[in-house]
């Protein structure tokens, strides 16, 4: 007696699924591919979003008005030019009491400026930039009470490339534009 085939075993379900996975996973890197092919053709690529720190008005905007939850804009420390000074426009309030690391006498809300002792009366400031935000809340302060080597700038590997980018368009002094990709970081120092 002959079985009947008519049914189809589950081990042949398995391999059409996974085939299917298989065609479907490919279909996927062949698109993106495309994608990246044609934003290379079209020269999107070669270009990134990029603040000018002369320009820049340390408005806020940076910090409210990213795409992203966290904004790509970060504070950068121009160490050749900061004057490594007790009190730091950028890291203390103005008018405080005391100098002290109390949370109510800094001036970075998310605590991303971190101070170390060097010497008397020398201290060398770094930014956590896992912490930082983008509010420029220390870049003012840096620039009205000190040198201004606090300053702004957009991380090209946080960025995600808007083709407008929501904060340039929001920017009142016009500092963010969107320069080719063999442009160095305009700095300050």
């Amino acid at each position: 007696m002959e079985k009947d085939n008519t049914h189809k075993s589950p081990i042949e379900r398995r391999k059409f699924v996974k085939m299917l996975g298989s065609v479907v996973a490919g279909g996927s890197i062949l698109a993106a591919t495309g994608v990246f092919f044609s934003k290379l053709r079209t020269g999107e690529e070669t270009h990134y979003w990029q603040i000018d720190p002369q320009k820049c008005t340390h408005c806020g905007k940076c910090e409210t008005d990213c795409v992203l939850t966290v904004s790509a804009v970060k504070c950068f420390h121009a160490n050749k030019i900061c004057g490594y000074c007790d009190l730091c426009g950028g890291y203390y309030r103005s008018n405080v009491k005391d100098l002290n690391t109390a949370a109510e006498n800094l001036m970075c809300p998310t605590g991303a400026i971190q101070r170390k002792f060097v010497e008397d009366p020398y201290f060398e400031y770094k930014i956590d930039e896992d912490l930082c935000n983008g509010c420029a809340k220390c870049v003012k302060g840096c620039t009205s009470f000190g040198n201004g080597s606090l300053y702004l700038q957009i991380k090209r590997n946080l960025c995600v490339d808007c083709n407008e980018c929501q904060i340039a368009k929001v920017c009142p002094s016009i500092a963010i534009t969107r320069v080719p990709l063999a442009q160095a970081y305009k700095l300050k120092g």
